[in-house]
């Protein structure tokens, strides 16, 4: 990561919604927050080639996960997503599960290292529908 925190996610959020063709996008490790993840949540449906989208280790926890899941139906192509070590409860992983049924292209869902015991995971993966999914929690 770069540490671009919150504020450097603004600023590229404005940059991420005039980027059409982006398909990979890996903000890893940048300290994000919530705060930053609701920025590039807000720009992330303009993104419509997005495939890999990449946010571990930001730090965003329930409010930013959920953030982002508010806009994940929207983006069609994505297949990858990684929301690891995000200090996510089950509370939040199940609110970004809950919306994944409407991402028909995805095909890896990377929750581990999260607030959350393993086995819960598996139980909000059964409820969400996520058929031919990888998931890893």
């Amino acid at each position: 990561g770069n540490g671009i925190g919150a504020e450097g996610a603004g600023f590229l959020a404005g940059v991420i919604a005039e980027c059409k063709p982006l398909a990979h996008l890996d903000l890893s490790g940048n300290d994000i927050l919530a705060e930053g993840a609701g920025k590039l949540a807000e720009k992330l449906a303009d993104c419509e080639a997005l495939a890999y989208l990449r946010l571990s280790d930001n730090k965003m926890g329930d409010a930013g996960a959920a953030l982002v899941a508010g806009v994940l139906g929207e983006c069609m192509t994505l297949a990858h997503l990684d929301l690891s070590g995000n200090q996510i409860s089950t509370e939040g992983a199940g609110q970004v599960v809950a919306v994944l049924g409407a991402c028909k292209a995805l095909t890896h869902l990377d929750l581990s290292r999260n607030a959350f015991p393993a086995d819960e995971a598996a139980r909000l993966v059964e409820g969400g529908h996520l058929s031919g999914c990888v998931i890893v929690a």
